[in-house]
């Protein structure tokens, strides 16, 4: 991958790979290569020994600080393949111990370190404790792979969070464990009802819920109705481009409004306000992840003719690219846009004015759109990397984005690699989930497009575009 696909974070790690690979392949002898290998050591060493920017602290915090208990630890972890389906099981049984690690993290989509930096940290979506406990941190629904390669800010579509809290739940009975909150919750609450997707919104509902306005705790707080549904985690890259938050742009884009994921009753008032420098990098890391260029080739003369048929069609909502570009943050009513409505639905007006009241928003005096009415159209820089599409992740690649005809009503993911032709997951298509999935885990790697809250319909806007217009608005979609 390009240095400049790189969050800056990481450049001293990639330039050190660069001089280990380099000095071996182009040094003439041993001697020189041991010399040629101090000094490009000490410029590495130099690159890394500034002061890190406060970006570059809210990724280091992200990555290591546990901010919630443990949801298992290592020897859970090392257990998980037993209770696999037999097939699955026989395989992991005659892998070798780091193998079948990395089995474990395929099957349920956690993603290796991307930096030698944090190396000791048990995967991107996941801080140790210190203890050998394995902590949730919000890179574990952002924090996917582009075409493979990990990368922190990009959407983790292979996620499995339901599956693996009900694996770990196994496992921890099996070795006399007790249930952590995670794996409590999971038994009232879905976690997510197929691979990619999670019930995030609810979630945030859920915790704060018990909270006053200044995020004192109080159990005898009543919940909201509460309704369940699926969301695709955007891309870290495009929140530097706007002002509100989330697929209905209600929420203020500040530091406050990322921290409700962390109220677990047992985090107190005042430690949840010790937080907030620690959340004020977090965000500015947020806002400096680089958009991922894309990592094919882009015919130059077909993409000039889709950026004419963009502006013509699409930049009213989506904006402009390039060194002028605008960003209009145009949310479409959900009667134009036509896309699932039950995220829209979900979030009531009770909880949006505990938002607008409490210390969420500094007691109002952050907008919060309590009225909004209908979905924001996302920036699409990068779109080609943030597959599947619309706020459900119920569409697979732009292709179906762009001929909603052909949208499977269920699909599997069938590898980690980029589509380069229908741009996004490859896929196999299926008019019924097969009666092969016996489990539940099983069953949630197919997305089932005919539930409540995971319909792929809407977004018709390209009805209008003859096919030659697709074919070049897609290859422009590429380049931004």
């Amino acid at each position: 991958m390009p240095l400049w696909n790189v969050p800056v974070s990481q450049w001293p790690t990639v330039v050190r790979r660069l001089i280990r690979t380099s000095a071996r392949r182009y040094c003439p002898c041993r001697a020189s290569r041991v010399l040629c290998l101090v000094g490009l050591a000490l410029l590495a060493s130099s690159l890394g020994a500034s002061e890190p920017s406060r970006a570059e602290q809210g990724y280091d915090v992200l990555r290591t600080r546990a901010f919630l208990p443990a949801d298992f630890d290592d020897e859970v972890f090392d257990a998980l393949w037993t209770v696999w389906p037999d097939e699955q099981k026989s395989l992991a049984k005659k892998a070798s111990l780091e193998e079948r690690r990395q089995m474990v993290r395929d099957y349920y989509g956690l993603v290796a370190s991307p930096d030698d930096r944090h190396a000791g940290q048990p995967a991107l979506g996941y801080s140790s404790n210190g203890r050998g406990g394995w902590v949730m941190n919000c890179l574990s629904c952002h924090g996917g792979t582009i075409d493979g390669v990990p990368y922190a800010g990009r959407p983790n579509h292979r996620y499995a969070l339901e599956t693996l809290t009900e694996d770990v739940r196994t496992v921890k009975l099996k070795l006399g464990k007790k249930w952590t909150h995670m794996d409590l919750a999971s038994l009232r609450y879905p976690l997510g009802g197929s691979v990619g997707t999670t019930n995030s919104v609810m979630f945030g509902v859920i915790l704060g819920a018990h909270r006053k306005p200044d995020m004192t705790v109080d159990l005898t707080l009543s919940q909201p109705p509460l309704m369940h549904h699926d969301m695709d985690a955007p891309p870290f890259w495009n929140v530097r481009k706007k002002t509100m938050l989330y697929a209905d742009g209600f929420a203020p884009k500040t530091h406050r409004v990322l921290m409700q994921f962390m109220l677990l009753p047992t985090n107190s008032r005042e430690t949840v306000y010790g937080w907030e420098d620690d959340f004020r990098a977090i965000l500015d890391w947020i806002e400096s992840v680089p958009v991922p260029r894309y990592i094919g080739k882009i015919d130059d003369s077909l993409a000039d003719q889709g950026r004419a048929v963009f502006e013509e069609h699409c930049s009213r909502c989506h904006g402009t690219y390039g060194p002028d570009g605008t960003y209009p943050q145009q949310i479409v009513a959900l009667d134009d846009v036509g896309t699932d409505p039950l995220r829209f639905q979900a979030l009531t007006v009770e909880h949006r004015e505990w938002m607008k009241q409490g210390w969420m928003s500094r007691y109002g005096e952050d907008e919060v759109n309590s009225a909004t009415k209908g979905y924001v159209a996302p920036p699409l820089d990068g779109i080609w990397a943030s597959a599947p599409y619309f706020h459900n992740g119920s569409v697979p690649t732009l292709w179906h984005v762009l001929h909603p005809d052909d949208r499977p009503v269920v699909w599997r993911m069938t590898g980690d690699a980029l589509d380069d032709e229908r741009m996004g997951l490859r896929i196999d298509t299926f008019d019924e989930v097969p009666e092969s999935a016996k489990s539940a885990g099983e069953r949630r790697r197919y997305f089932d497009t005919r539930k409540p809250g995971k319909s792929a319909a809407g977004h018709r806007y390209p009805d209008a575009l003859s096919e030659d217009q697709k074919r070049a608005l897609l290859e422009y979609l590429k380049s931004l």
